[in-house]
C-alpha cells in the first residue's frame, strides 16, 4: 500500500512540472524529438508515406516516354486518353507501349475512368506480338465500362482468365487455375467500383505473385508457378480493345521498381 501511495505521488509530481515547465514541453519516452513517434510524423508532413518510392510514368503534358498509335492515343489537361471514333476503327486490340525500362517486381497506382461500352486494361510483363503493330502479349489488369471483368487478371494473347474477380488462385503448368480462396463476394467488390468515374487501380507484382486493388480493395490475386508460361519481366502498356467507339482516360500514374 505504501509503495502504491510512492507511485502516485511521484506520478502527481511528475505531471505538475509538465504543466509548469511548458515552454521546453514534456513527452513520453515514445514521443522524444528524434524517436520513431517523430520520425513517422515527418514523414506525414512530407507526405503520404505510402506514396513513398513511386515516380510518374507521364509528364501530363506529352506523350513522351511511351509509344503507340497517335490516332488513338493523346494528353488532353493532364489526363493519358486512348480512344476509338466511328472514323477510327481498329481490327486488333492496341497498346501505348511505356519505353522506360520493363516491368519486373513493382508496384503501380493510377486513377482510371472509362466510357460504359469501354475495354481496356493495364499490360505488365508483356512481350510485343511481332506481326501486329503495337499488340502486347501478357498479363493484364483488366478495366471495361460495364465492370464485368474491371479487376481481373487476364493474359493477353494467352492462357485468358487467370484470377477473376474475388478469386485467390494458384496456377500450375499445364493446369486450369486453382482456386484457393474466396477473398469477397461478387456483388461486394462490384460495389466498391464507381461506374463512370474515376477509380484507382493498385497494382501488386512481386515474383510469381500478382495482386489487383481496385479502391482500397483487392480484386484479385493469384500465384503463378507455371514456369512454361509465366513472365518474370516485360513491357508495360495500356489497351484500347476492339468494338465500338469507347474512350479510356488514365491519369497520376506512378509505379515503384
Amino acid at each position: 500500500m505504501f509503495y502504491r501511495l510512492q507511485l502516485l505521488w511521484k506520478g502527481a509530481v511528475a505531471a505538475v512540472f509538465c504543466l509548469w515547465v511548458t515552454t521546453s514541453g514534456c513527452n513520453t519516452p515514445d514521443a522524444t524529438p528524434g524517436g520513431e513517434n517523430a520520425a513517422a510524423g515527418n514523414i506525414s508532413e512530407e507526405g503520404d508515406p505510402s506514396e513513398e518510392g513511386f515516380a510518374p510514368l507521364f509528364d501530363g503534358k506529352t506523350l513522351g516516354g511511351w509509344e503507340g498509335d497517335p490516332a488513338f492515343w493523346r494528353i488532353e489537361q493532364g489526363i493519358l486518353i486512348g480512344e476509338i471514333t466511328a472514323s477510327t476503327p481498329i481490327k486488333t486490340n492496341s497498346f501505348l507501349i511505356w519505353r522506360g525500362g520493363t516491368t519486373a517486381d513493382f508496384e503501380l497506382k493510377t486513377d482510371f475512368r472509362i466510357t460504359p461500352e469501354g475495354n481496356s486494361g493495364i499490360n505488365y510483363r508483356s512481350e510485343e506480338v511481332p506481326s501486329i503493330p503495337f499488340a502486347l502479349k501478357g498479363y493484364q489488369a483488366d478495366i471495361d465500362g460495364k465492370n464485368q471483368y474491371t479487376g481481373l487478371n487476364y493474359e493477353e494473347r494467352g492462357r485468358t482468365f487467370l484470377a477473376r474477380r474475388g478469386e485467390k488462385v494458384k496456377i500450375e503448368t499445364g493446369m486450369k487455375p486453382e482456386l484457393i480462396e474466396k477473398i469477397s463476394s461478387e456483388d461486394s467488390l462490384f460495389a466498391k467500383i464507381r461506374k463512370g468515374d474515376w477509380n484507382q487501380y493498385h497494382l501488386i507484382v512481386k515474383g510469381n505473385h500478382l495482386q489487383h486493388y481496385i479502391n482500397g480493395a483487392l480484386m484479385s490475386e493469384a500465384t503463378d508457378n507455371d514456369t512454361l508460361n509465366r513472365k518474370l519481366s516485360g513491357l508495360l502498356g495500356l489497351q484500347v480493345h476492339v468494338g465500338p467507339p469507347m474512350k479510356v482516360e488514365y491519369r497520376d500514374m506512378r509505379i515503384k521498381r
